[in-house]
């Protein structure tokens, strides 16, 4: 099967649990034999060209085609990257290509497409490892019109967009952008991260651009910033589109929510011919607030890398410190309030314990001042964003993780947690509550409960021995491999559905 995947984040370039997902998915898949082309609003580093192959705009592009955008108002530029002579995609009607034999290689059948676009965080906050390079630079690099199209649009790209959700104050602007061939910036004083809605009209615009002839069978859309992408493509190309819900606009801003990206959302949903719910909780989430119809909906849950993770804890920073850690965005959603709170009713009863909090986030000031104005700054420690080494060494180093989202649609931390041997307490208020068993569940708001189980994993070493020996082999079960045999199950679906249409 050959599926195009849209994503905002892929490592190492992530903000959040999302590129993680993105990563097992995505390999998962290939390792099953599926083709899989994964588009990144990042231009792809050479530097990060490993065993990966990777494809972006410095890659040597043909003569321009035509797209099926736009078609009725005349050729239009576009690039065609690394693509074999003739390769050229089928129209709607073509019967999908056969499976091919899976590949020892984890990553031989992924291509990566890195768009002309500097990679912003969608919870508002610049992504680690994001460039710097504005539109106007890179189409200067790859040469004028040859990656963006330019020129106003058609009404089937503008009517493409807008039913994508787009607002037409965003798709005014963005065809103003394109008339200026990237001069004009998408507001004043603002770079790409600076205005997440028109970074999701850019990368839908990029998208089609390099994406309308492609080869493949299904559109995979990962999280509300592909979803413009995801509707538009669908649209111009007649395939199947899968919307793949991580977080919802209420996990994010509860019930003050952003109209204009709730909209984007609901307007994705709607027009996806399957929508994939990371959990149950999720999935109501989607079936109550944006009205999707519920057989339309699948739960798939998120797997975890457990290979290689070790079977002991390395000692503590100091001898004889406990180390509780939170690691996530530190943000309202995350709940790091909570967390703070109960690391002082721990520390109430229990002197030799150190409270790690590993993220970034728009309330990290905010939590270093309450943990100063309770007394305990010096048993808080905030490391900033990790990535890679530096999360396994944090894993290693913890005795107890905890996870007080107030709202987790799944929640990937705990599981590998476990995988790394630690005991986790968990916010019942999370959609991986509803597949673990062996780990301490409480409401996030119950800042006594969390306390009394953080103390309880700390000074009972029977009860932290065996949360230690089930929850190992209890996340043993929940892998990438079993979520992207779940995946291949819908976009069947949704592909049968498109042709019986």
């Amino acid at each position: 099967m050959r599926i195009l995947m849209l994503g905002w984040e892929f490592p190492p370039f992530i903000s959040g649990g999302l590129g993680t997902a993105c990563y097992g998915l995505t390999r998962a898949l290939a390792q099953a034999g599926h083709d899989v082309t994964f588009v990144l609003p990042k231009p792809v580093d050479p530097a990060a060209r490993s065993h990966i192959r990777l494809v972006s705009p410095d890659s040597p592009v043909p003569a321009p085609q035509p797209t099926h955008l736009h078609a009725a108002a005349g050729p239009a530029p576009r690039a065609t990257l690394e693509r074999e002579p003739g390769e050229f995609a089928p129209t709607p009607a073509d019967p999908p290509a056969p499976t091919p034999p899976a590949t020892p290689d984890a990553f031989e059948q992924v291509r990566f497409v890195g768009l002309p676009a500097v990679l912003g965080s969608p919870y508002g906050e610049q992504a680690p490892g994001a460039g710097d390079a504005s539109w106007s630079q890179v189409v200067r690099q790859v040469g004028a019109g040859a990656v963006a199209p330019t020129g106003a649009m058609s009404r089937l790209e503008r009517t493409a967009l807008h039913e994508a959700g787009l607002a037409d104050e965003t798709i005014g602007r963005l065809e103003m952008h394109r008339l200026a061939g990237g001069a004009i910036a998408p507001s004043a004083g603002e770079d790409y991260s600076g205005d997440v809605l028109f970074a999701a009209a850019r990368y839908a615009d990029m998208a089609l651009a390099l994406c309308a002839h492609e080869r493949f069978d299904v559109i995979h859309a990962h999280d509300w910033m592909t979803y413009p992408a995801g509707v538009a493509l669908a649209r111009a190309t007649g395939k199947p589109l899968v919307c793949h819900i991580h977080s919802t606009e209420f996990d994010r801003s509860g019930e003050h929510v952003n109209q204009r990206i709730y909209d984007i959302e609901r307007a994705g949903m709607h027009a996806a011919d399957r929508v994939i719910a990371v959990s149950f909780l999720t999935r109501s989430i989607c079936e109550r607030r944006y009205a999707v119809p519920s057989r339309r909906m699948r739960v798939v849950y998120n797997g975890v890398e457990t290979e290689g993770a070790p079977q002991k804890p390395l000692p503590s920073v100091e001898a004889g410190d406990k180390i509780v850690l939170f690691l996530g965005r530190i943000t309202m959603q995350k709940g790091p309030e909570y967390f703070i709170a109960a690391a002082q009713r721990v520390l109430e009863k229990m002197e030799n314990v150190k409270f790690v909090v590993a993220g970034s986030g728009d309330m990290v000031q905010r939590m270093i001042e309450l943990a100063a104005e309770m007394g305990i700054g010096h048993k808080v420690l905030f490391t900033g964003f990790l990535r890679g080494g530096d999360v396994a060494r944090v894993f290693r180093m913890a005795d107890c993780y905890v996870m007080p989202s107030v709202s987790e649609p799944f929640g990937i931390a705990p599981l590998e947690a476990m995988s790394h041997d630690v005991p986790a307490i968990i916010s019942r208020q999370s959609g991986v509550s509803e597949v673990l068993t062996h780990c301490l569940k409480v409401d996030f708001w119950d800042i006594d409960a969390i306390a009394d189980r953080i103390l309880a994993v700390l000074r009972h070493a029977p009860l932290s021995r065996t949360l230690r020996q089930h929850g190992a082999l209890e996340v043993r079960r929940l892998t990438w491999e079993g979520a992207a045999t779940k995946c291949a199950q819908v976009y069947a679906e949704a592909m049968a559905d498109t042709r019986s249409h």
